[in-house]
């Protein structure tokens, strides 16, 4: 008999359940309900090769409701990818298997993205999105031509990240993206109604998407919508009705169906439900047949695609910007850019620093793709070379993202991933808070991203504790492969620049002032001294007395207060340290050699002890914040909350 679309989604829903079984834990609710829409969308729509998972034309497939992972590695493993085999399967949730609890694409090869916080699928897929327009207006349709899919839950059409992800959707015009929303009216506490009676297509069309309400255990009518949805020219979103935990006699359409396990007698009621007598992790050899010719239904595409890219002109460009490659002459702009800063000696805040070293770099890198929070003009992030991306447009390289910072941030995470863009955007400092779900994910999953965060300390002044950002600096730097850099003067940027370009593993920070500086690089040096985290800066003749730690603008204070204590015959040594990261990873020798050993430290910093201890030690002295900030002139402030060079001198002989 032949193999239909139901009897290919119970192979699906075997192997889940089986799974959640086995490891007595996991969520088996989704892949159950979502089965047969997932069938259909791998069996006859999604653009994709399982023997090159990293083909750069592939449709990209985004399982935004992560916890029901097991949907994504059973249809993984069924279309032929190496990356998760039946043991993989068996072993669903174990250490060192392929299939962990959520999706994570530095685990296994074909998941695009890290999922599991709720709502961070569907944003991270809207930068997909944007990639592949932005893309294709560059390199054509030979070469990029393809869609991005998400299946989303109720939790994420709740999460307010997914609010600010549609909106920009729609506003951009993102119609290669299209949205399957597991449309079962259950959350883990019971139906929906019991927290929310959103009409999502009624949302989704207020966005400036089209939406197509679907049947979603009706073959039929699933397909209709999928092809109705790739003729469409805004963002399509389908809610797809299902039942949660379909076939379980006792569970389905319930609360207790979204996780498992469900127990021996509900999954022996499931299997006899479904018309599956086969026993655990097994599939009909039919069955298995059908689904490894769904996974080469797109072979001929991308052979063919590999004949245009082989014979394109712009294969090189294009081949250089998917693999993220850097301009080869990028060094000696921003070394010839340094020694413009030293030669010009003017006092300027670290944000326009940045502004003025991003117009080197945006001239030389068409890979990046910046943006902005709704704050361009404070930021400083548009350069002459990055014109606005805009569905009239859509090779533009910077995105007005208004007020949106979470979506921002996922968005840029999306890009990374995709691949050809090199993303950056600027906001605030304290609303790191506001995109902070994203950045963490971010650095989990090593994505190059580049957060230039302004107004980053008291020295903002005038807006008050609200805007004051304390502790934020060192929260960030508590954060696994991220690096938080806050550059002292204009040398300091563009070298701190240039390092977080250089990072293709993670994730860079850039923690700029609003208040001018005075120049703490005076002599040009071709060496990149921000590549080791911290630095001497300033010595003394002779064997130093003291060493004073500082970052950003509180270098300058440093560097007065060592003027000073050098004048009561004290000697110190000002040490730099713009990335506290890059320091860590230095040997011992180089941090013993630069922080003088045992000599006595006092660290400068307008934010939190935190994090301190380990450079200082915990008799060091720390000149820094211990409250919430208050409004005024951030000089008066300064005095105010006693950051001044007088304080770390006291500090310095209380030590010495």
């Amino acid at each position: 008999m032949a193999v239909t679309n139901r009897d290919m989604a119970n192979a699906v829903r075997a192997l889940s359940m089986d799974a959640v079984e086995a490891a007595k834990s996991g969520h088996v609710g989704l892949p159950l309900g979502m089965a047969d829409a997932a069938t259909v969308l791998f069996r006859k729509f999604l653009k994709y090769d399982p023997t090159d998972p990293k083909w750069a034309d592939r449709d990209r497939f985004v399982l935004s409701a992560g916890h029901g992972s097991m949907l994504i590695y059973s249809l993984l493993h069924l279309t032929g990818y190496k990356s998760v085999s039946r043991d993989d399967i068996r072993n669903f949730r174990q250490v060192g298997s392929n299939t962990p609890g959520h999706p994570e694409n530095f685990v296994t090869e074909g998941v695009e993205t890290t999922t599991g916080p709720l709502g961070q699928g569907i944003a991270t897929a809207v930068g997909m999105a944007i990639a592949e327009r932005h893309l294709n207006a560059r390199f054509g349709d030979d070469l990029v031509d393809h869609k991005t899919y998400v299946i989303a839950g109720d939790g994420c059409l709740m999460e307010g990240v997914s609010q600010e992800a549609i909106t920009l959707a729609g506003h951009l015009n993102l119609n290669r993206l299209i949205v399957l929303f597991d449309d079962n009216h259950v959350t883990i506490d019971g139906g929906t109604d019991l927290s929310d009676n959103t009409d999502q297509c009624a949302r989704f069309e207020a966005s400036g998407w089209v939406t197509r309400k679907v049947d979603g255990h009706d073959e039929k009518d699933v397909t209709a919508a999928l092809k109705w949805a790739q003729t469409q020219k805004k963002p399509v979103f389908l809610a797809v009705k299902t039942i949660i935990g379909f076939g379980a006699p006792k569970l389905a359409g319930t609360g207790k169906a979204h996780g498992g396990p469900y127990g021996a007698d509900e999954i022996a009621g499931i299997r006899e439900s479904l018309k599956w007598p086969h026993a655990p992790f097994e599939v009909p050899a039919a069955i298995e047949d059908a689904w490894k010719k769904a996974g080469q239904r797109s072979k001929d595409d991308r052979a063919a695609w590999k004949k245009r890219l082989a014979a394109s002109p712009k294969k090189g460009e294009f081949n250089a910007a998917i693999a993220g490659r850097l301009p080869k002459n990028l060094g000696k702009a921003l070394v010839k850019h340094k020694k413009a800063v030293v030669d010009g000696g003017q006092s300027k805040a670290t944000r326009q620093w940045s502004g003025d070293a991003l117009e080197v770099i945006t001239g030389l890198v068409p890979e990046m793709i910046g943006g902005s929070a709704d704050l361009t003009g404070s930021n400083n992030t548009l350069t002459s070379h990055t014109p606005a991306l805009t569905p009239a447009n859509w090779g533009g390289r910077y995105i007005h993202y208004g007020v949106r910072e979470h979506g921002m941030a996922a968005a840029m995470n999306g890009m990374s991933l995709h691949g050809g863009i090199i993303p950056y955007s600027g906001t605030f400092l304290v609303f790191a808070d506001y995109s902070r779900p994203a950045i963490r994910l971010g650095a989990l999953m090593g994505t190059r991203v580049i957060h230039v965060m302004t107004h980053d300390s008291i020295g903002l002044g005038e807006d008050g504790p609200t805007h004051q950002p304390v502790e934020h600096v060192a929260s960030l730097r508590a954060m696994p492969n991220m690096h938080v850099f806050r550059p002292a003067d204009g040398v300091e940027t563009a070298e701190c620049w240039e390092l977080a370009l250089e990072n293709a593993e993670g994730p860079a920070t850039l923690a700029l002032t609003r208040q001018g500086l005075k120049p703490a690089r005076t002599t040009h040096t071709e060496e990149n001294l921000c590549a080791k985290g911290g630095y001497v800066l300033s010595d003394c003749k002779g064997k130093a007395q003291a060493v004073i730690i500082a970052t950003g603008s509180e270098v300058e204070i440093a560097l007065a207060a060592q003027e000073q204590l050098a004048k009561d015959g004290v000697k110190t040594r000002v040490v730099s340290m713009p990335c506290m990261e890059l320091f860590e990873v230095q040997d011992a020798k180089y941090q013993s050699d630069t922080l003088g050993g045992d000599t006595p430290k006092v660290a400068v910093e307008a934010g939190v002890r935190f994090g301190w201890d380990r450079w200082i030690g915990q008799n060091g002295g720390f000149v820094g914040m211990d409250s919430f900030g208050a409004s005024g002139p951030y000089k008066d402030l300064y005095k105010h909350f006693g950051i001044t060079a007088e304080a770390v001198a006291d500090a310095v002989k209380a030590r010495v």
